[in-house]
């Protein structure tokens, strides 16, 4: 089994960022290598580590796109309302504040109209 690299996650990242550059360079190994004062066999040694590792390691799965779902929101009737409920169904939320005279009206109308 080969020794490759310690796992140093900042001499990892650091190589990483290298063969990233080296990728989009154009380069050949030897001038990046030359260009980036880096030791050619280091830069070898490192590309086939890194590349042990990701085989060595299972991708990790791709999480399912998040969606968004309609919520219907009701709002809580307010403190202190009254609710009627009628032998029709029908209901009726009164607020605090509201005048007898006009309670009275609806109350009439609902009454005398079929559902």
């Amino acid at each position: 089994m080969s020794q490759g690299h310690p796992r140093d996650p900042r001499k990892a990242q650091f190589w990483r960022d290298h063969l990233r550059r080296w990728q989009g360079s154009g380069l050949t190994i030897r001038a990046y290598c030359q260009h980036h004062h880096l030791a050619e066999a280091s830069f070898y040694g490192w590309r086939r580590t890194l590349a042990q590792r990701q085989i060595a390691t299972p991708p990790t799965p791709e999480a399912p796109p998040v969606t968004f779902v309609p919520v219907h929101v009701q709002p809580e009737p307010a403190a202190g309302v009254l609710e009627l409920v009628f032998t029709s169904g029908r209901r009726l939320r009164i607020p605090p504040g509201t005048e007898l005279m006009h309670l009275q009206a609806v109350v009439a109308v609902l009454e005398e109209t079929p559902c």
